[in-house]
């Protein structure tokens, strides 16, 4: 195996189609399954299924994409560390953001890497919390802004504030006109949440059994957008921080109200891999993070408690 048969395989394997990693790569379609017929052949597995809708990975190729996806992107940073230095800071940037985040911070946060950075080229990907940091582990991903706790995720963590949640409810739920709300009288309520395999819905479950109080969950989303759609329904209450959903309550679709204390809160937490070298990159973005997020704060845009 060669640096370039793994770009290539990458390359084919996250896009799913040789014609796309062509245009990608800029290299002509033969030559590019030439290079994977190469890598089969040495490893003696097929690595794709080949199909009318594209290349689809086997169970080996899923397990090669595992274990070299973090070598060509540390390879690649490499390169773009030596080709930048002296110069203005290149080089592509992976940054994962859950949902509720990345609705408040991904369009400002792009737009200040493309004003200050023009060399470097920013991934946005939007996930959940679970996806983020196993993409991390996997060394698909340089950064994450992601909900703790921070402990036990066996990454390089810094936590950076805590984020409220508040009640969301429809229109002419009467949250709006109430300062707060308790905590056992939502949990009362029908509500609308993620599965069980996210970490709000695990921080909404243990707030429960605290109040020995059984949720009456009817519909689960785990999409942030058909949530909220959800609730703007009637089909239930939810609990979100209040950031994610100021539009819709400034424009009257949805209600919010603040939660009586002990509220809930959540860990904000930026993670990268404990073995990634990290990048000049990687350590810009960073930083434009972190000023964004101030940013917000100061603008009235994100309610968050900066570490």
């Amino acid at each position: 195996m060669d640096i370039r048969q793994l770009r290539t395989f990458s390359c084919v394997a996250e896009l799913g189609s040789l014609s796309k990693a062509s245009d990608t790569l800029r290299v002509a379609q033969p030559a590019l399954s030439r290079q994977i017929k190469l890598l089969e052949h040495e490893l003696r597995a097929e690595l794709f299924t080949r199909n009318g809708r594209g290349m689809v990975l086997t169970d080996a190729g899923r397990l090669l994409l595992a274990r070299t996806a973090g070598i060509v992107r540390q390879i690649d940073q490499v390169r773009d560390e030596i080709q930048s230095a002296g110069g203005p800071p290149s080089g592509r940037v992976v940054l994962g953001l859950v949902p509720t985040v990345s609705y408040v911070i991904s369009a400002r946060l792009a737009r200040r890497t493309v004003d200050t950075y023009p060399g470097i080229s920013l991934c946005i990907v939007e996930s959940y919390s679970g996806h983020l940091t196993e993409w991390l582990h996997r060394g698909e991903m340089d950064l994450a802004l992601i909900y703790g706790p921070s402990s036990d995720l066996h990454l390089a963590v810094q936590s950076l504030g805590r984020d409220p949640i508040v009640a969301v409810g429809p229109r002419g739920s009467g949250l709006s006109k109430k300062k707060q709300v308790d905590i056992g009288w939502l949990l009362k309520q029908r509500l609308v949440l993620p599965s069980h395999s996210h970490g709000l819905r695990a921080l909404i479950e243990q707030a429960a059994a605290k109040k020995k109080l059984k949720l009456d969950v009817k519909l689960e989303a785990d999409s942030f957008r058909v949530l909220t759609s959800l609730v703007e329904e009637g089909l239930g209450y939810t609990l979100l921080p209040p950031s994610s959903v100021r539009q819709e309550v400034a424009s009257g679709r949805l209600e919010m109200a603040a939660i009586s204390k002990p509220s809930p809160m959540r860990e904000l937490t930026l993670a990268s891999p404990i073995d990634h070298p990290g990048s000049t990159a990687i350590a810009l973005v960073s930083e434009l993070l972190r000023d964004e997020l101030i940013a917000c704060r100061e603008e009235g845009l994100w309610d968050i408690r900066l570490a």
